[in-house]
């Protein structure tokens, strides 16, 4: 079956950064495009960005365009977030997710597959 497992969560203070990865089993990862989500308790899931397969092309949220980027190793099956500059506000738990096209699409319904989350805390 298919398996998300993200990793690379943590405690970081406002200005610093993080990692996440997020790897992925049980699909042909190269023929998936992969998202990332967040979600802070009593919210909606949010959309972060997507990656997908053909070439690489990305698509971030406005709020982490320019702090966020997106990658992925389709050798081996991973996709990776890195966040620089971080903020209070980006405190949330991460998730990726994936997604059977090639789309640059940030709606959820798009994504059958998930992970099980990672958490990011930033302090002020």
């Amino acid at each position: 079956q298919v398996q998300l497992l993200e990793s690379g969560g943590g405690l970081v203070q406002a200005g610093g950064s993080l990692r996440l990865s997020c790897a992925a089993s049980g699909l042909t990862f190269r023929n998936y495009a992969m998202a990332w989500f967040r979600q802070v308790p009593g919210k909606e899931r949010e959309f972060v960005g997507v990656i997908n397969w053909s070439i690489g092309a990305t698509l971030y949220a406005d709020s982490v365009k320019g702090r966020f980027t997106i990658s992925r190793d389709n050798a081996k099956d991973t996709v990776c977030l890195q966040m620089n500059s971080l903020k209070p506000e980006d405190m949330a738990v991460y998730y990726c997710a994936a997604g059977y096209h090639d789309e640059l699409i940030g709606t959820e319904v798009w994504y059958p597959y998930w992970g099980q989350g990672t958490q990011v805390t930033v302090s002020s």
